[in-house]
């Protein structure tokens, strides 16, 4: 059996596979479908300083090949993520990584300060791109300066692992990769949700509430993998990749275009046990090939 583990700096998984933030919830949800302590993480679903509502419905849309949502990071906020959630999971038997938001440099930052405070949670990932808020989110990740700004904020008060979420929606996302990692990011994961409209003709109407949302699923694989391979490339700290992510195959495409770990989001809505699938997908394969280590086709492309 092939030797699964990974490391982003200094967390270390048992195997590359984690789940996307806002398709796993807080992982009890999922711990009847899956062994959640076989996992090598669960990113948890958006969390910013104050609660926030999300937008209003309808706010997610069926498309070929993916789903199109606008739910707006909603959440009750750290505090009672701190107080209500993160009692019922710190003892979870893997890295559970809280995903940070908001609205301007300092929200992130005392935001991610709160979540610094519980010993459990061995890492964030700061999502700068966010497509579906009104304020903050994607804002800061389309710019070189807005990303560093936010990075720099939270670096100086978030002394754990630090993964910063990219956008693909950006003229060059290597440059952005490179702003984040000067100002102190110990990884990168790319990507987010691809911009997108669907239009109800009888209506005459967006099918979305505000008119367009965020694109992911099985459609945007291609450009993700371009884009982790041009990232892979362009900086020293670990890639992490998601991206329309449903088989062990497409997960060892991220894998050989320089991604050191995956996240899976979309396809848990279509089988809520396919992390652990793409999971032993991944050993098999490996096997079958003869390696001896997941390490050994990371960045082989």
């Amino acid at each position: 059996m092939a030797d699964l583990r990974v490391k982003i700096k200094d967390l270390a998984l048992k195997n590359p596979v984690m789940t996307a933030s806002g398709t796993f919830g807080y992982g009890l949800e999922f711990a009847d479908f899956v062994p959640l302590n076989e996992l090598g993480g669960i990113i948890v679903k958006g969390t910013t300083l104050h609660a926030r509502e999300g937008n209003d419905y309808p706010r997610m849309v069926e498309t070929a090949q993916g789903m199109l949502n606008c739910v707006g990071l909603q959440n009750k906020g750290v505090d009672y993520f701190c107080t209500d959630i993160y009692p019922r999971i710190k003892d979870l038997d893997t890295n559970v990584i809280v995903n940070v938001s908001g609205s301007s440099p300092d929200d992130y930052a005392e935001c991610a300060s709160r979540v610094n405070a519980l010993e459990h949670i061995p890492a964030i990932e700061l999502n700068i791109s966010c497509p579906n808020v009104k304020q903050g989110g994607m804002a800061f990740g389309v710019t070189c300066e807005g990303a560093a700004s936010v990075v720099r904020a939270v670096r100086a008060r978030y002394d754990k692992t630090l993964i910063v979420k990219l956008s693909p929606n950006v003229t060059n996302v290597a440059d952005i990769a490179r702003a984040v990692e000067a100002e102190g990011a110990d990884s990168v994961s790319l990507i987010n949700t691809l911009m997108g409209m669907s239009i109800d003709i009888e209506r005459r109407q967006p099918r979305l509430s505000i008119g367009t949302g965020g694109l992911s699923g099985p459609a945007v694989k291609p450009v993700a993998v371009r884009m982790v391979w041009q990232v892979a490339k362009a900086v020293k700290i670990p890639v992490v990749g998601l991206g329309g992510i449903c088989t062990a195959e497409d997960a060892i495409e991220f894998l050989m275009a320089g991604a050191t770990a995956i996240e899976i989001g979309t396809a848990n809505f279509l089988d809520p046990a396919v992390t652990i699938k793409v999971h032993n997908g991944i050993n098999s394969w490996l096997d079958a090939h003869g390696c001896h280590s997941v390490s050994e086709i990371v960045g082989v492309v």
